[in-house]
């Protein structure tokens, strides 16, 4: 390990002048022993809660300041927000959820800054609004959360999300009135919320509640799942399941489609290692069976058809497969119904007596089609490239809703009905460009050592391929979360003006099954980096663009991909835009929830993995003295995922040290968390500055004519 990464010395260089000069950030002699190693981290007490210290919420208008001052200097940054705007402004639905004969879903006019739910009584009938979270703040930062219909339609408990945060506070909604009803359930997170077969009340799970100030930054331990008897207080809400000796488990609740099991489903971290409870709910006071236990293997519930319970299970099966059990046994005796496939399983319904199955092939969606005996039957067309996703139902109704879309087609909504195979457009929008104007198309390169990495490229058909173009490339690689087409207002605002989009499915993700995963990950994590950097180099080795036009952009882990491979390669990339990220990985597991992460990145307290994680902590290995890319660092002051303490001490530290004249900046939004439920102007006027930012410094020449066809 190198000693200057490590250290991080106290007495580091100053930054060069440059036209942005950065305020002056107090500096700490805080330096730990650990393992031997000696550890600086001069900017700690930028950690503390930005609502609750003073001096840190000066330090945040300070640097606010200095970066509204500098993008206000960009000359691209105003035809960006206008762009995006009009790009925004389309009508947008969510997949229908049908309960009784009433159809549940979300609708955006265009610029709301939430979505609004309707209902219609009928798959024809007239649209009726429930629930519209654009009045409930001036700002429009309250967003609606997870919602779900009771069985006979007639409630509808929803969940709050307040300024970003992950806390939801629980409501219930009588549909045939419209009116709220006076429950209220508080300190809910990572819940999902399930209905009684009866629609007396729900179930859910919630975590105790925190110390007065510390909502934003404790631990979350000991998840409970409860359930809640419609009229009456949560102080009455019966406590179902609880494993206080295990308080790291997370608990979350799933009624069974016939109403007689509550599901529990347990984990400790981010992986998917699950034990699996199940709880009789006809038979009060009822022992929980332990019915899969080990946290060894991924078991989702697809469905169930009496006692003979259908799973995805990654059991003897690295891309997963379709398996069913018998619960009436004493033990699980899987019997194999869908094998492994080439590509991989993401996950499963039962809809019309029949199995739906999305499977990720090279990344793009995949729908097959099989009976409840594992029989294939066929599949679902697709438009093309893209993702697809939706396709819940009921065993006895053959009538199911998807949604697909790919970078240039925005989310269409279809109604499938699995009993003739066919799929028809059920809401499709109107928007203000040409979707065949551009040309989506993938790329396959290879990495450090060999493997072979699938890449999307994007860009407009008449862009001229052969000169070196200003590139964005984009990367997440953790998690086992996979990175599929999808359309973006914001992405194709930049693609219009002439900007190429690279969208690369590095290791860490699940686009390839576990093994994607676990390549990427603890003492693997470096393939990630590897993985990354290669995509940029391919994209220079080809001739698409030069390391003084190619930005590079990721959020949350992706912020910190972003991080390192900027530390690791500065010389690659010629902007950045790290949001969100976990820069500091050494104390990312003492706040909220980053304690789940230690399945990807280890445990900072244990020696092999500190050694490993000190060697990319994006906070500890910038290197003075290297010309570093321009880079627009982004968080948010509500962000209680990643707590934007992590963005705030990188920020510090990039200012202090000399990493060449260009800007290294800070764009902090107020009531804003990790980016669930952020309004709509938000995303607008956030996306347009780093579009200008990246612009700037890539020589992207963005201009009004450029605007795609409407």
């Amino acid at each position: 390990m190198n000693d200057r990464a490590a250290t991080m010395a106290a007495a580091a260089p100053e930054a060069p002048k440059a036209s942005v000069v950065y305020p002056v950030t107090e500096r700490q002699n805080l330096v730990e022993n650990q393992f031997g190693v000696p550890v600086a981290d001069p900017y700690r007490w930028l950690e503390n809660d930005v609502r609750e210290d003073p001096k840190v919420a000066a330090w945040v208008a300070q640097q606010n300041a200095l970066t509204n001052s500098y993008l206000a200097t960009l000359p691209t940054r105003a035809l960006f927000q206008q762009r995006i705007r009009e790009l925004y402004n389309f009508e947008r639905f969510g997949v229908p959820q049908k309960e009784g004969n009433r159809y549940f879903y979300s609708r955006n006019t265009g610029l709301q800054n939430q979505n609004v739910l309707y209902v219609r009584e009928g798959l024809n009938g007239t649209p009726r609004m429930l629930i519209d979270p654009n009045t409930w703040s001036q700002d429009g930062a309250t967003a609606l959360g997870g919602w779900e219909p009771s069985e006979d339609g007639r409630r509808l408990v929803y969940s709050i999300q307040e300024g970003g945060t992950d806390w939801r506070v629980v409501r219930v909604l009588d549909v045939d009135t419209g009116k709220v009803m006076a429950d209220e359930v508080k300190w809910v997170k990572f819940s999902p919320l399930s209905w009684a077969k009866d629609g007396s009340g729900f179930y859910y799970s919630r975590f105790p509640e925190p110390k007065k100030g510390q909502q934003f930054q404790s631990l979350n331990e000991n998840h409970a799942v409860y359930f809640h008897k419609l009229g009456t207080p949560q102080s009455a809400d019966r406590l179902v399941f609880a494993q206080p000796d295990r308080p790291k488990l997370s608990n979350s609740g799933q009624v069974s489609d016939d109403g007689r099991w509550l599901i529990v489903t347990s984990s400790e971290g981010t992986d998917e290692r699950y034990d699996v409870t199940l709880i009789d709910l006809t038979r009060p006071n009822a022992p929980p069976r332990r019915y899969i236990t080990g946290l060894q293997n991924q078991w989702d519930y697809v469905g169930n058809v009496g006692n003979t319970f259908y799973w995805a299970t990654n059991t003897q099966a690295p891309k997963l497969r379709i398996v069913s059990t018998d619960i009436s046994r004493p033990t699980p005796e899987p019997r194999q119904l869908v094998g492994e496939a080439d590509a991989t399983l993401e996950g499963a319904s039962i809809v019309g007596n029949q199995l739906i199955a999305s499977y990720l092939a090279d990344a793009k969606t995949e729908v097959r089609t099989f009976t409840l005996d594992g029989k294939p039957t066929g599949k679902i067309s697709l438009p093309g490239i893209g993702s697809a996703g939706g396709f819940s139902g009921d065993a006895n109704d053959s009538e199911t809703f998807f949604a697909f879309s790919s970078f240039n087609m925005p989310t269409t909504i279809y109604r499938y009905d699995s009993s003739t195979g066919q799929a028809t457009v059920w809401a499709q929008p109107k928007v203000a460009f040409q979707p065949e104007d551009f040309t989506v198309s993938q790329r396959f390169y290879r990495s450090k050592d060999g493997t072979r990495v699938p890449m999307f490229l994007v860009h407009r058909k008449d862009l001229d391929m052969s000169k070196r173009q200003p590139t964005l490339l984009y990367g997440y690689g953790g998690f086992n979360v996979s990175v599929t087409p999808g359309f973006s207002a914001t992405r194709l605002a930049w693609v219009e003006q002439g900007g190429v989009l690279a969208v690369a499915n590095i290791r860490g993700g699940g686009e390839y099954g576990k093994a994607w995963h676990d390549a990427g990950r603890l003492q693997n994590k470096q393939n990630v980096f590897d993985d990354f950097i290669a995509a940029g180099e391919y994209l220079v080795r080809e001739g698409i663009t030069s390391p003084k036009k190619l930005a590079v952009q990721g959020g949350s882990n992706g912020g910190l991909l972003v991080g390192a491979v900027v530390n690791q390669r500065p010389d690659l990339f010629a902007a950045a835009l790290p949001a969100v990220g976990v820069m500091d990985m050494l104390r990312f597991n003492r706040w909220t929830a980053g304690r789940y992460w230690v399945d990807d990145y280890g445990y900072p307290d244990r020696e092999p993995d500190f050694r490993t994680l000190m060697s990319y902590s994006p906070y500890h290995n910038i290197r003075p003295g290297k010309d570093y890319p321009a880079i627009l660092v982004t968080t948010a002051d509500t962000d209680d995922r990643v707590v934007p303490g992590h963005s705030f001490k990188y920020a510090a530290a990039l200012q202090a040290m000399d990493t060449g004249p260009q800007p290294k900046l800070i764009r902090i939004e107020t009531r804003a968390g990790h980016g669930s439920g952020k309004p709509t102007e938000k995303i607008i006027e956030e996306y347009a500055d780093m579009w200008a930012f990246i612009a700037q410094h890539t020589g992207l020449e963005a201009r009004p004519e450029r605007t795609a066809s409407r």
